[in-house]
């Protein structure tokens, strides 16, 4: 395990370059059956556009999708086809999105995306199937969690983006030993996912930890602000962002993905302590950590 000290500077933006030129994300989330999720999904595809990707489509149950879009409303729609009761059909459902994310940069799942035995099915489709940077949250993590061997059709470049109470889920399906209870645990922890899995661990807290199996990272910004609904979202959007700018189809973009998750959770923080500086420490909405994502990568960039 090599620790790493320094988050690499952002590249360049392309002076020259067009909406073609900086990925296009797909998301895809949200619940129509209930409890009815449909934030999650659109905080997500809010932040992607906040990081400069130049397109962002939202895959979502179709009687939710026009609310969503009203949230980001850059984005463009693929209404996911549910049954009688609102759950997706998985079948249609890979119909409809196998197109779409056939012709993306990097693939957002999870997000308000409801726990069924349909959403496993769609979740371990994309990951044993996506060969480009697919980035899973949320709901995406439970379905992983309730899935034995999950770990084999882990196939695709991934980030995935736990908490402490889906990290603990994952631990347990995978038999691994999960102590978090004291923070100079985490490290070890994370890293130790990292190995087992194949891709990058970002298990968030107070000090958010990134591994890949091989080095570490730990965020030293702490702020209270960002404990609050539909922050996970946030991040989740903006490590598919700039996965898609910075990793490129073909994994030999300016930056891996180790190192895209290490830069996003650093945005991330940075946003909402910018917005801490002039409001405190409380009462802060996701889309406000989104929306300051351009000042905050500005900042990195200066």
């Amino acid at each position: 395990m090599v620790p790493v000290s320094t988050v690499p500077r952002l590249p360049p933006r392309d002076p020259l370059g067009h909406k073609g030129t900086f990925g296009n994300v797909v998301v895809i989330g949200g619940h129509a059956a209930n409890p009815v999720m449909l934030g999650g999904p659109a905080l997500a595809a809010r932040a992607a556009f906040r990081s400069g990707c130049g397109l962002c489509t939202l895959a979502m149950p179709q009687p939710l999708l026009a609310s969503a879009l009203a949230v980001a409303s850059s984005a463009t729609g693929c209404p996911l086809p549910v049954d009688e009761t609102g759950e997706l059909q998985p079948s249609g459902v890979a119909h409809v999105f196998d197109p779409v994310v056939a012709r993306s940069h990097a693939v957002v799942v999870g997000p308000g995306l409801g726990q069924s035995f349909a959403v496993q099915q769609i979740v371990l489709r994309l990951a044993s199937t996506v060969t480009v940077p697919l980035v899973v949250d949320a709901d995406g993590l439970n379905a992983l969690a309730a899935t034995e061997d999950f770990a084999r059709d882990l196939t695709a470049p991934t980030v995935i983006t736990p908490h402490a109470g889906e990290f603990s889920r994952l631990s347990h399906r995978l038999n691994l030993p999960c102590d978090l209870e004291k923070s100079e645990l985490w490290p070890e922890a994370a890293h130790r996912m990292a190995q087992r899995l194949g891709c990058v661990v970002v298990l968030k807290g107070a000090h958010t930890v990134v591994s890949d199996g091989a080095r570490v990272w730990v965020n030293t910004l702490e702020e209270p602000a960002l404990a609050t609904g539909g922050s996970g979202d946030v991040l989740a959007g903006l490590v598919g962002g700039l996965a898609a700018q910075f990793v490129g189809r073909d994994g030999h973009g300016p930056l891996d993905l180790f190192h895209v998750a290490c830069v996003a959770v650093s945005v991330h923080a940075r946003s909402a302590a910018q917005w801490a500086q002039l409001h405190g420490h409380a009462g802060m909405l996701a889309l406000e950590i989104a929306d300051g994502i351009p000042d905050a990568m500005a900042s990195m960039r200066a």
